[in-house]
C-alpha cells in the first residue's frame, strides 16, 4: 500500500507499535510538532480488506481458504509451559492482531476505567502469599484526566452513574448508550431481582454519529471481527488518520523492529527493523516509545543485547518479562423459551460490578470481577459445545442446534489475575518466527486463588441466569489459561529501579529517552478490560514526553 507521507529519515521519535497505545502516541506527538515513525509488523490495511467470515476469524486452522489469511490474528507464534523446569510446546494463546491498528481491530470495545482501589490493593488489602501485589505509583486521580481525554478522542459510549461502583468522574461520556440487547434486559431484570445493579456497558462502538463514523448498525460482528463500517473506535479509524493528517507523522508497515540500539552512554539511539523481504535497515531518532503489549515489549526489550544491556535494555532489575497477568475467565450458558436472538447486536450491553471489591476476610479470596452478560453469535462454536448427554454428530445434534441456536445466552465472568514473578516472557531457545527471530516463550500458571474467584462467580452466573428463567444451565470448569488477549504486568511501573522497569511516567528507570507504554506496564491486572486505561496511560506519557523535549531534558 503506498503511503500517504513521504517517508521521514530522521524522526524525532520512533514509536513501536500502532495498536491502542502506539496509536494514541503518534496522534498526540504529531500534532504537537513532532516528527513520528510509526512502526508495525504487519501491514496497513483498510477496512475494506476485511470481512465477517467466522472461519477465517474465529477457526485459524481453516485460514488457508481465505485471501487474507495472514492477517488475522493467529499468525504470530508462541510457545508455552506451566512451570520453568518444564518443555514449552508451541502455542497460539496470545490473542494479538499484528496489523495497522493493533488488536484495537477486533476488540470488543469495552471501555471502563480501573476503580480507585485497584491502585492501592496492597494498603487496601494486605499481601497474599505465593503472590507479589503492590501499589501502583499514581493513583486514580493521576490519570482521571487522561480518562476523560481518551473517552472523548477515542469515542466512548456510555450512561455516567448509571453504576453505583464507578469511580467519580468530572465529565458524562460523549455518547448514549448503544441499544439494550435481550441478554441485557433479561441481565437488568435479573440484576433487580438480585438486589444487584446491571448497567449500560461503556463501549469503544457510536451509539450515534460521531467523529465522522456511523453509528452501529448491530449486525453482530463486533468481538473477533473488523467492524467494516468504521462504528467501533479502533485505533485504525481515530487516532491514525489524525496522526497522518497532521503531516508529521509516517507509518513504517511491513517492518518487523529486531532491536533498540543504544549509543556509548547507554541512550536509546533508534532501532534495526527488518522489511518484508527480511533486508535489515536502521533508523535513529531522539526516543524510542515501545507500544508492543504485554509479551512482544518485553520480548523487544530482551532481544535488544548488548555490551552495557546484558541482559536486555532496562533489564537492570531483573524484571523485564516478570509478573505477566492474563484475566482470569469463567462462564455459563443458559437456554430460554422463547427467541434472545443473540447474534444480533453488540456483545456486551450491560455489565454488572456488585462484587468488584470484596473483603478478603469475609469471602476468603483476594480481589474480585464482574459479569458480563452477552450474547455469542459464533455459530461454529456452538455446535460444537460440550453438552452433557449429547453426542456432537448425528440428527439429535442438528436439531439441539436448531432448537437453541437463538434462544441462549452467556455470563462471563472476568477476574482478576494474581500478580506472580514466577509467571513470565522470556525468549523460546528453539522456535523462531517468519521473520527468524525467538518467539515469546510464556510461562504461566493461575494462583489458587483464582480458582476460588473462580468458583465463586461461576455460582454467580449461575445465579443471574437461573433468576432470569435459564434451563439447562452449563458452566465451565476452572482452568490454567495458556495466553489471553489481555496481557499486563512484564514491565511493571514503580518508584523503585530495584523492583520496576518504568517510573510513574512510563519512562524507563535505566534510559532516560526509552519509554514503554501498554499493558506491560500495569502492577496489577484490575478486573478486566485494560484498553481504556492503557489509552489513558498513553495520553499522560505523551503529555510528559512533550514537557521533557521542551525543556530539552530529551535531545
Amino acid at each position: 500500500m503506498s503511503l500517504p507521507n513521504p517517508r521521514i529519515r530522521r524522526p524525532d521519535v520512533i514509536i513501536i507499535g500502532t495498536g491502542a497505545a502506539g496509536a494514541v502516541m503518534a496522534k498526540e506527538l504529531s500534532t504537537q510538532g513532532l516528527r513520528v515513525v510509526a512502526m508495525e509488523m504487519g501491514p496497513f490495511l483498510k477496512t475494506r480488506h476485511f470481512d465477517q467470515d467466522e472461519l477465517t476469524a474465529m477457526h485459524p486452522a481453516s485460514s488457508s481458504l481465505h485471501e487474507h489469511a495472514d492477517i488475522y490474528r493467529h499468525d504470530q507464534p508462541n510457545t508455552y509451559r506451566q512451570s520453568a523446569s518444564e518443555q514449552a510446546i508451541e502455542d497460539h494463546g496470545i490473542h494479538m492482531q499484528s496489523t495497522v491498528g493493533g488488536s484495537t481491530l477486533h476488540y470488543t470495545g469495552i471501555s471502563w476505567r480501573l476503580h480507585e482501589n485497584d491502585f492501592k490493593e496492597r494498603s487496601l488489602f494486605g499481601d497474599l502469599d505465593g503472590a507479589d501485589v503492590q501499589d501502583w505509583p499514581i493513583d486514580y486521580w493521576d490519570l482521571e484526566h487522561y480518562y476523560e481525554k481518551a473517552e472523548y478522542e477515542v469515542g466512548i459510549s456510555g450512561l455516567a452513574g448509571a453504576n453505583p461502583f464507578d469511580p467519580p468522574r468530572r465529565r458524562p461520556y460523549p455518547m448514549p448508550p448503544v441499544p439494550r440487547t435481550s441478554s441485557g434486559a433479561l441481565a437488568d431484570m435479573a440484576a433487580q431481582k438480585l438486589g444487584w445493579h446491571s448497567y449500560p456497558a461503556p463501549l469503544a462502538i457510536n451509539s450515534r454519529e460521531y467523529g465522522g463514523r456511523p453509528p452501529v448498525m448491530n449486525c453482530g460482528f463486533c468481538e473477533s471481527y473488523v467492524c467494516t463500517i468504521g462504528a467501533r473506535s479502533s485505533m485504525l479509524v481515530t487516532m491514525i488518520p489524525r496522526a497522518l493528517r497532521t503531516g508529521n507523522c509516517e507509518v513504517r508497515a511491513d517492518s518487523c523492529v529486531r532491536e533498540i540500539v543504544v549509543d556509548e552512554d547507554g541512550r536509546a539511539e533508534g532501532v534495526i527493523y527488518l522489511d518484508k523481504d527480511l533486508r535489515e535497515h536502521r533508523l535513529e531518532a531522539r526516543a524510542v516509545i515501545v507500544c508492543c503489549n504485554g509479551v512482544h515489549t518485553p520480548r523487544l526489550l530482551l532481544m535488544s543485547k548488548s555490551n552495557l544491556f546484558p541482559d536486555g535494555l532496562a533489564n537492570s532489575s531483573g524484571k523485564v518479562g516478570r509478573h505477566l497477568m492474563f484475566n482470569y475467565y469463567q462462564s455459563a450458558r443458559g437456554f430460554f423459551e422463547k427467541d434472545l436472538n443473540e447474534y444480533k447486536g453488540v456483545m456486551d450491553s450491560r455489565i454488572i460490578q456488585d462484587v468488584y471489591d470484596p473483603d478478603p476476610d469475609k469471602y476468603g479470596f483476594f480481589g474480585g470481577g464482574v459479569l458480563e452478560p452477552r450474547g455469542d453469535g459464533e455459530t461454529i462454536s456452538f455446535a460444537n459445545l460440550n453438552m452433557p448427554r449429547l453426542r456432537r454428530w448425528g440428527a439429535r445434534r442438528k436439531k439441539w442446534i436448531m432448537d437453541n441456536y437463538t434462544r441462549y445466552m452467556v455470563a462471563l465472568t472476568s477476574m482478576q489475575s494474581m500478580s506472580q514473578e514466577s509467571n513470565t516472557i522470556d525468549l523460546d531457545p528453539d522456535v523462531r518466527d517468519k521473520w527468524g527471530l525467538p518467539v515469546p516463550r510464556v510461562t504461566y500458571n493461575v494462583h489458587p486463588n483464582e480458582h476460588k474467584l473462580g468458583d465463586f462467580f461461576r455460582d454467580r452466573a449461575r445465579e443471574l441466569l437461573d433468576t432470569a428463567g435459564a434451563h439447562g444451565i452449563v458452566a465451565s470448569p476452572n482452568f490454567v489459561p495458556h495466553g489471553d488477549a489481555h496481557l499486563m504486568g512484564t514491565c511493571r511501573m514503580g518508584n523503585d529501579p530495584a523492583t520496576s522497569v518504568v517510573n510513574k511516567f512510563n519512562q524507563a528507570h535505566d534510559v532516560d529517552n526509552l519509554f514503554i507504554v501498554d499493558g506491560s506496564s500495569f502492577v496489577t491486572s484490575g478486573k478486566s478490560n485494560p484498553t481504556l486505561t492503557i489509552q489513558a496511560l498513553a495520553f499522560r506519557c505523551a503529555d510528559y514526553i512533550i514537557t521533557q523535549m521542551s525543556r530539552l531534558n530529551i535531545r
